[in-house]
């Protein structure tokens, strides 16, 4: 009988539990506001999405407009700071967070850094600008967090922005972003120099945890708010579980 031998993986330096958007839905994603919420309950690690405005300064919002999120219209990554900058990025979710602006990411490195927080960091270009903006938070974070604690995992459902951030920075984490799986998934995070896979819960089967686990890969699981399908995960081996619910799970489980 023939045994598959899966290798021995890196040392993995991020916690389990991350939460989704800074709160998951208890604040306005993306907030510092959020941050500090999910901070409050226990959380040592976020996911976040930057973006570039149009005169190069990243941000943070998962859209590429921003009616959703915002009093603001149109697509923001068309738009220059000083205009973004004074959107109210909170009113949108409740009374208590009006005012709310838009986050930065230096703003955001420097709280995180401060409070000992790591972050999984997604490239969240907009249209046409997937280089561009790979390179851009590459540079940033190997900036921000020079000599400083645990870098981000940058992940990014866009190969481009992925191998820029590699050609930009190549030393920094990263993974790809999974909502399918295509026939060549494992080796597009392979070429790419990926350590971890961020995939869709429902994506993830004994076989599928297998084959990235028997390929050197660490293994992320999104968006998970039902203790079942947690449980399932965690049975599976998952390296982690992004979640909204911080209020729920427990981040020290």
């Amino acid at each position: 009988m023939l045994f598959m031998t899966i290798p021995a993986l890196p040392a993995w330096p991020y916690p389990f539990w991350i939460a989704h958007r800074g709160a998951g839905k208890l604040a306005p994603e993306n907030t510092l506001a959020a941050f500090r919420l999910g901070a409050s309950h226990g959380w040592r690690m976020f996911e976040c999405d930057a973006k570039l405005s149009r005169d190069g300064v990243l941000f943070l919002l998962h859209d590429d407009r921003l009616e959703r999120t915002s009093n603001g219209q149109g697509i923001a990554g068309q738009q220059p700071w000083a205009a973004l900058s004074r959107l109210d990025a909170g009113a949108w979710h409740s009374r208590q967070y009006a005012g709310e602006p838009l986050l930065t990411l230096e703003r955001l490195a420097h709280w995180c850094l401060a409070n000992h927080l790591l972050l999984n960091l997604e490239i969240k270009p907009s249209p046409d600008t997937d280089a561009d903006t790979g390179q851009a938070v590459a540079q940033a974070v190997a900036r921000l967090w020079q000599g400083q604690g645990v870098a981000p995992l940058l992940s990014s459902f866009s190969t481009t922005a992925l191998q820029a951030a590699r050609m930009a920075a190549p030393a920094l984490p990263r993974a790809l972003l999974l909502d399918t799986l295509p026939a060549d998934w494992l080796t597009q995070a392979q070429a790419l120099g990926c350590i971890a896979l961020v995939a869709e819960h429902a994506l993830w089967t004994s076989e599928t945890m297998g084959a990235a686990k028997a390929a050197g890969l660490r293994t992320l699981s999104y968006t998970v708010n039902e203790a079942a399908e947690a449980d399932r995960l965690r049975t599976l081996g998952t390296d982690g579980i992004i979640t909204d619910r911080v209020d729920f799970f427990s981040p020290a489980a």
